[in-house]
């Protein structure tokens, strides 16, 4: 078989660029959201339930589009850049319109189309660097990527505290949002759709004649092998996702839990009936379905994938927690005010913009520096290790510091982390991918990823309630134990990679 091409560094900054303009609006999302509904008179125990729309719209959207770009191409525009490009579009109208928001259920709707709009633009990056790199070049590929991914967090997190700054003002009028947000969200906007469109300009994907040339011809039994494997199983399966699903939705009546876990049941059982649908469909010889080829890439996963799923699923928990509930957390404890129309809550938010800039601006630099290093010294996995537990310390650290400036040192650690998650997994995982189903296994990677954050948006509501009403503080304790679990779950993955030569370093004798 062919090599592809070794990319240099524009090469690699080419395929990466549009992920700057996407994480600007994925921070200005996670820095604001919480601020914007609370501006708009939602209350603290309903945040949850208002965010639900980023783990579920990924859920939905993420599987769809990866398995639509695995079979797409359209020419020139290639396979995964016309999602790139359509992604952006609707994603920069989005965050236009975002801060026009007077009442909070308008901001909810455009929260669910700018989520969707993210997703449709985000996910087809991961297997385009699959697609554009040989193997060789993954792990730099995916530190390039989570480079651009820092700094356009950075960017999109310190642009209203840039704006206060700037004698904007940071004052929610009644029924509003503050003009430092707005501001931030027509700049995120313009910023979104022009960075996808130097990637989209810059970039010439290869042909599917190409691509069998690089990664071989699979046969037409290897590349339906999941579907022919879920044709032959029973429904047994099934029905116990339904009967799981019945059982959560029983369990909130009788418990009196959240409304919103009634979606968490309608979920486990939705995909018990969409997995009989797709058996169906299998055994009626349709191989080449969405449905029935999702579900059978789904329970058909490569068992290194299953054991980084399990990872990803404590990882992702812990972030979702953070974005949520940071704002509430530094503003009544640093900055001492828990009302959300005061000065003191938007003075916190701001300065929680600053302190997701930090944690982001280490990712970027941790990402091209110590991950590259310490991966080669002790491996991809013992590296992800650390850096969790280093998150989790970061986490627990919230604790014991009340000073908003030490704070910044508590986003070190989280920074370490969260460099670490958004490479490592996709470094072990990648060149373990058939290149033929690269966007479905990404897609279906995404779904440990947002199952967590719907777990939390749905259970972490009613135990803060029932436990925690007004002290929002120990949501960071939960995020450094999951981080703690994740660490350990890595211990799975160590134990089945093959063993990578680590750098050697010769000491000069007399």
């Amino acid at each position: 078989m062919a090599e592809k091409p070794k990319q240099g560094f524009w090469g690699l900054w080419n395929i990466s660029f549009g992920f700057f303009g996407i994480q600007i609006g994925f921070a200005l999302q996670n820095a604001n959201m919480s601020r914007i509904f609370q501006s708009l008179g939602a209350d603290l125990d309903n945040l949850s339930v208002l965010w639900i729309a980023a783990p579920l719209t990924g859920l939905l959207v993420q599987p769809i589009v990866g398995h639509l770009s695995d079979k797409t191409w359209l020419g020139k525009l290639g396979r995964r850049r016309p999602y790139f490009l359509a992604g952006a579009i609707l994603a920069a109208i989005a965050l236009l319109v975002m801060p026009q928001s007077t009442i909070l259920w308008f901001s909810v709707a455009m929260l669910w189309i700018l989520d969707a709009s993210i997703n449709i633009s985000m996910e087809p990056f991961r297997a385009f660097v699959g697609d554009m790199l040989r193997k060789d070049q993954h792990s730099a590929g995916y530190a390039v990527q989570t480079a651009f991914i820092g700094a356009g967090a950075v960017v999109g997190s310190i642009f209203p505290f840039v704006m206060e700054q700037l004698n904007v003002s940071n004052v929610a009028p009644d029924g509003g949002i503050p003009d430092t947000v707005r501001y931030a969200f027509w700049f995120g906007g313009i910023m979104f759709l022009l960075s996808v469109l130097w990637t989209v300009f810059a970039t010439e994907e290869y042909s599917p004649d190409e691509m069998a040339a690089f990664d071989g011809v699979a046969s037409e039994e290897e590349a339906t092998h999941t579907v022919r494997a879920l044709a032959a199983k029973t429904f047994t399966s099934s029905m116990i996702w339904i009967a799981a699903g019945i059982a959560v939705i029983l369990t909130v009546d009788q418990f009196g839990l959240e409304k919103e876990v009634y979606l968490l049941g309608a979920l486990l059982a939705g995909y018990g009936v969409a997995s009989i649908f797709a058996i169906i469909l299998a055994r009626g010889g349709r191989s080449n379905n969405m449905l029935s080829s999702i579900i059978g890439d789904f329970s058909g996963m490569p068992d290194l994938m299953k054991r980084l799923a399990v990872v990803q699923f404590f990882s992702w928990s812990a972030l979702f927690i953070m974005w949520i509930n940071t704002t509430p957390v530094v503003a009544q404890y640093v900055f001492g005010s828990a009302d959300p129309q005061s000065a003191g809550y938007q003075e916190a938010g701001n300065w929680v913009g600053v302190m997701f800039t930090v944690y982001n601006g280490v990712a970027a630099v941790v990402a091209l520096s110590l991950l590259p290093w310490l991966s080669a010294k002790i491996g991809k996995a013992r590296t992800h290790i650390i850096c969790l537990l280093c998150g989790a310390a970061g986490f627990a650290s919230f604790f014991v510091v009340q000073d908003k400036n030490l704070l910044l040192i508590s986003e070190i650690g989280i920074g370490i982390a969260w460099a670490s998650i958004l490479a490592m997994p996709y470094a072990i995982l990648a060149s373990s991918l058939p290149q033929r189903k690269l966007g479905t296994y990404m897609g279906l990677f995404n779904v440990f990823i947002v199952v967590p954050q719907l777990l939390v948006a749905t259970v972490m509501g009613s135990i803060m309630k029932a436990f925690f009403p007004t002290e929002p503080i120990w949501t960071m304790a939960f995020a450094a134990t999951v981080w703690v679990i994740a660490a350990l779950a890595m211990l799975r993955v160590d134990a089945v990679l093959p063993k990578e030569p680590t750098l050697k370093v010769k000491v000069a004798t007399s």
